[in-house]
């Protein structure tokens, strides 16, 4: 296991976390470390964004339970119903993400039993640990939701290639192919995690700049492309093998997916700035796209109707060609802040 970032930030945060109680003189400094845990988040923004919101939560919470510890027995009953309270409260404000740091303090504070000094010391030692880990988050290591995604897309793009490279040669083994079938899945979901973050953070922060807009432009697209680029791998599975088809059919198909495969990984390189601007284009990949969509379809269409479902795939492969010249043409008009490490 790899020892990200975040882990990294994580333990830092708890160790000032514990340096700043210990500084305070927090009797239960063991509060603030939990805190910091649970605020350590994937951006900045979300970091502000939790910070704020635990701000009032965690404030809401602890007067709930001073109002109940003092207006009620210290018991578990007591408690539960207090915490019951406190997450309807939450999720009305639309913060659930808050509910479990902010049941912390609830229980800490009940735990004072109305006196409250006590339970403002619980409070400040809570605060101690969410803004423990925002620091940490934005000094150290600032997560840069961009680059991520750039330094993924490229291991993402390479299975999915070697997945569509052997679909219809049907080369790799079939216990190989659904294992990097899967991994691919699970790493597509990844990349779409980091966009969202950056997209997020882009818009809400620094208020998008003209090239910073046009990146969320292209990097949507290039997650639509390999999207698309697994649509055909699903179409081919659900469809392919289950028609029937001559030699030729198959090699028709294997070429045209060699084809676009070559096509995305020459766009991608070239947003990595590691080939020339002017060295390929994707006028012969637009022509011979449209070229395989009509001779498949003109194939199949006197065709039996379980020759038809070829149609299917000829369809996703088709748009996944659309897409790939579709990024090239956004490919132009984008400059990235770094590029990612090959």
């Amino acid at each position: 296991m790899a020892l990200g970032p975040r882990v990294l930030k994580t333990g830092i945060a708890v160790t000032l976390a514990l340096y700043l109680s210990m500084l305070l003189e927090f009797k239960t400094p063991v509060i603030a470390a939990v805190a910091a845990i649970f605020a350590m988040q994937p951006s900045i923004y979300r970091s502000w964004r939790y910070f704020l919101d635990q701000l009032q939560t965690n404030t809401l919470g602890a007067a709930i339970a001073l109002l109940a510890g003092m207006a009620f027995p210290a018991d578990p009953l007591t408690a539960g119903i207090t915490c019951i309270v406190v997450i309807m409260i939450c999720l009305k404000m639309k913060m659930g993400e808050t509910i479990g740091l902010t049941l912390v303090t609830v229980i800490a504070v009940m735990e004072a039993s109305g006196q409250w000094d006590f339970a403002l010391s619980r409070f400040f030692q809570t605060l101690t640990g969410i803004g423990s880990a925002f620091v940490i988050n934005i000094v150290f290591f600032p997560p840069k939701p961009d680059v991520q995604f750039l330094k993924q897309m490229d291991s993402v793009f390479q299975r999915l290639s070697l997945l569509l490279r052997t679909a219809i040669s049907d080369e790799i083994k079939e216990s190989s192919f659904r294992t990097e079938q899967h991994t691919l899945l699970s790493d597509m979901q990844s990349l779409q995690d980091k966009f969202k973050l950056f997209e997020e953070e882009t818009k809400k922060i620094k208020r998008a700049k003209y090239r910073r807009s046009r990146q969320i432009v292209v990097y949507k697209q290039m997650l639509n492309t390999l999207l698309k680029g697994y649509e055909v791998l699903e179409s081919i599975e659900n469809h392919y093998f289950q028609s029937p088809r001559s030699e030729e059919t198959k090699q028709m198909f294997d070429e045209h997916l060699e084809l676009l495969t070559k096509g995305h990984e020459h766009v991608l390189l070239k947003l990595e700035d590691k080939v020339k601007p002017d060295s390929g284009h994707m006028d012969p990949i637009e022509m011979e796209n449209e070229k395989f969509l009509h001779d498949a379809m003109q194939s199949t269409m006197q065709s039996e109707e379980g020759e038809r479902r070829l149609s299917i795939v000829a369809a996703a492969c088709y748009e996944y060609g659309f897409q790939i010249v579709r990024l090239d043409r956004l490919s132009g008009h984008v400059e990235f802040d770094e590029k990612p490490q090959g």
